[in-house]
């Protein structure tokens, strides 16, 4: 009997899988439409086991709602404490979320799917206030970002990057080593990977682990602006954050690659918008392609399954670039920005997909479903593709919708591969 793993393998590699394709979700669930889902019917317990990325978590402990006025939460311990008394291994070796998500997911019909994080040893910071008027807040998150948020509209604005000059950015990769010496052991990595091994081995489920592109990281650090004009002003310092990046890949995940490989490794990439990429194919071969090079022949040769970049927007221009690294393929194919994956497939025969079902239509109800999953059958039918939403889930969305959404997603999944020549 085949196992849900092999299922997803098969899916995934254009072959025809026994009784059907892989069923699978492509994101983690928007909290804002469990909670829509729970007072619909889903159960409690299982709502509440549905928790975002360690990161995001942790920060909601430092602050309160109070007559609908953000405050913050002095009295509480820092992040690392919490750390260091619960579980060290989870402040940047994020396992233990992707439970909650994946019992949610079965309970809804869903394949397993045990999703992990691989977070860098720069971007957990505890919170920390530095200015309160009556007004505002002005704080650090745990990204290290400078926020000011309203305390009546709670409308929150950045007020300074983590990354402004080179001063920053040493400070912050001293900063990185300490961390990687504390909380990348070979112990911490075998306590948050290890328990992973005996049911992934069996097949219960695939590994799905997510973690953060060279375009990404520097935006994130930088901020938009600044990190767009450094491609002209400041490249020798995108260079050495993303060999520095690098080398932790090369080290740290490696190691955790020994324990665990995953079926499926998608970098979280966004570098496009609704008219088109961000960067030029020139820049993306000097300061990301190049990076990507480098990287997955190692993720391969670490038995990973398929490498897949996460990006929204419009990015079709840079897909001969992105081939050319030797990336598997893509998710989650936004379709509001264009991004037609029936198009693609014709130009791009070999390209592998996750996601591209319009997430707007589920919560149009039950036709808008039935001509979606139409509009994608040719390439179900071609294999190389799990259907899923192109992006969240959104609390626009019925659970009862939902559902049919499901249903109608298993009884398609029979055609997967069909037109494979087995």
């Amino acid at each position: 009997m085949i196992t849900n793993r092999e299922r997803e393998r098969q899916t995934l590699d254009f072959r025809r899988p026994e009784g059907r394709g892989v069923v699978e979700e492509t994101f983690a669930p928007w909290d804002l439409t469990v909670e829509r889902f729970k007072e619909e019917g889903l159960p409690v317990e299982i709502a509440e086991g549905v928790v975002g990325i360690v990161e995001d978590a942790i920060e909601t402990k430092n602050l309160e709602i109070v007559d609908n006025i953000v405050v913050f939460t002095n009295h509480l311990e820092s992040n690392e404490a919490v750390y260091e008394k619960n579980a060290p291994e989870e402040k940047y070796l994020q396992v233990k979320w992707g439970e909650g998500v994946m019992r949610y997911e079965e309970y809804l019909g869903f394949d397993p799917v045990r999703r992990i994080h691989f977070a860098l040893p720069f971007q957990c910071f505890d919170v920390k206030i530095i200015e309160e008027t009556t007004e505002h807040i002005m704080y650090r998150n745990t990204f290290g970002q400078q926020m000011i948020r309203n305390k009546v509209s709670q409308l929150e604005v950045e007020h300074r990057p983590v990354v402004v000059d080179w001063q920053d950015w040493e400070a912050l990769k001293e900063r990185g080593d300490r961390e990687l010496e504390k909380y990348y052991t070979e112990e911490l990595i075998q306590k948050a990977f290890g328990p992973l091994v005996p049911s992934h081995q069996r097949g219960d489920y695939s590994i799905r682990l997510n973690i953060k592109g060279f375009f990404w990281v520097p935006r994130e650090l930088m901020g938009i602006e600044a990190h767009l004009f450094a491609f002209y002003d400041e490249p020798e310092l995108l260079h050495d954050m993303n060999e520095y990046i690098l080398k932790i890949y090369q080290n740290q995940l490696m190691k955790v690659l020994e324990w665990v490989q995953p079926d499926v490794i998608y970098i979280l990439e966004d570098l496009s918008g609704g008219d088109g990429p961000m960067i030029s194919p020139e820049c993306f071969d000097e300061f990301v392609g190049a990076y990507y090079k480098r990287l997955f022949p190692l993720l391969k040769k670490a038995g990973v399954g398929n490498v897949m970049i996460d990006t929204d927007g419009d990015f079709e221009q840079l897909i001969p670039n992105f081939i050319e690294t030797g990336v598997d393929g893509f998710l989650p194919m936004d379709v509001n920005a264009g991004m037609d994956i029936v198009e693609i497939r014709k130009k791009f025969p070999n390209l592998k997909f996750i996601g591209s079902f319009n997430k707007l239509e589920i919560a149009k109800g039950r036709e808008a479903i039935d001509r979606e999953f139409q509009r994608l059958l040719p390439v179900i039918r071609q294999g190389g593709f799990i259907p899923g939403a192109d992006h969240q889930v959104a609390p626009s969305t019925s659970l009862e919708d939902y559902r049919y959404y499901i249903t109608r997603l298993k009884e398609v999944m029979k055609q997967a591969g069909a037109d494979i020549v087995m």
